[in-house]
């Protein structure tokens, strides 16, 4: 399987001739959706989905689906393409991988706004499942070997990310939401994950694959 991080939360995994990604918002690269089977979408945020940007991958890719939480869906009505409601607990196939549905909430931004749904994804891969927690810290119950784990958010703090990643325990992790940081303090952020994290974790530049 080849996986490409684009900028901010939005991964590409390739697998078998199929093609998914999850969360092209409208920090990521145009690119990243092309010749797309399937998106997968955590939650309603604009830095996860950029509506205008799917609806012209739909045009170019009649055969795009798109499996989103039911209230994000709602928001879909004048997407032509086909949409499917997914739920915590989900188990569903995507562009020829499976993929299991977690979470429920988003992280709590602060008190007096209100929470939405986020739906956190997980993909059987050759080498390990790979996990994308959307804007949440819910832990899955099962072995994660790919962790992407969110370092940078109105919503985080640094020690949140550790201990989220010392409770899923993967074999390996990588940034996510990780544009709002500059270079020192992505360098900071790397030094501390690797030292406390209990995994190897890296940040990947914008279109790298792995």
């Amino acid at each position: 399987m080849r996986i490409t991080k684009y900028t901010h939360a939005c991964l590409r995994l390739e697998h078998a001739g199929g093609v998914m990604v999850i969360d092209p918002g409208v920090f990521s690269e145009p690119e990243a959706l092309d010749g797309v089977d399937a998106v997968l979408v955590t939650h309603e945020h604009f830095d996860h989905i950029d509506v205008d940007r799917l609806r012209a991958a739909a045009a170019r890719q009649p055969s795009l689906t798109v499996y989103t939480h039911p209230d994000v869906d709602a928001q879909l009505t004048e997407l032509d393409a086909e949409k499917f409601a997914v739920a915590p607990g989900d188990t569903f196939v995507a562009a020829g991988m499976t993929v299991r549905a977690y979470g429920g909430m988003h992280a709590v931004i602060h008190p007096d706004i209100p929470r939405i749904v986020n739906v956190a994804f997980l993909i059987e891969s050759p080498n390990g499942p790979i996990y994308h927690p959307g804007d949440s810290f819910h832990v899955p119950d099962e072995e994660v070997a790919t962790l992407f784990v969110p370092v940078s958010a109105p919503w985080l703090k640094l020690a949140e990310a550790i201990d989220f990643t010392r409770a899923v325990k993967p074999e390996r992790a990588f940034a996510l939401h990780d544009s709002l940081l500059v270079e020192a303090g992505q360098q900071m952020v790397t030094g501390h994950m690797n030292r406390l994290s209990g995994t190897h974790y890296t940040r990947l530049d914008p279109g790298t694959t792995i």
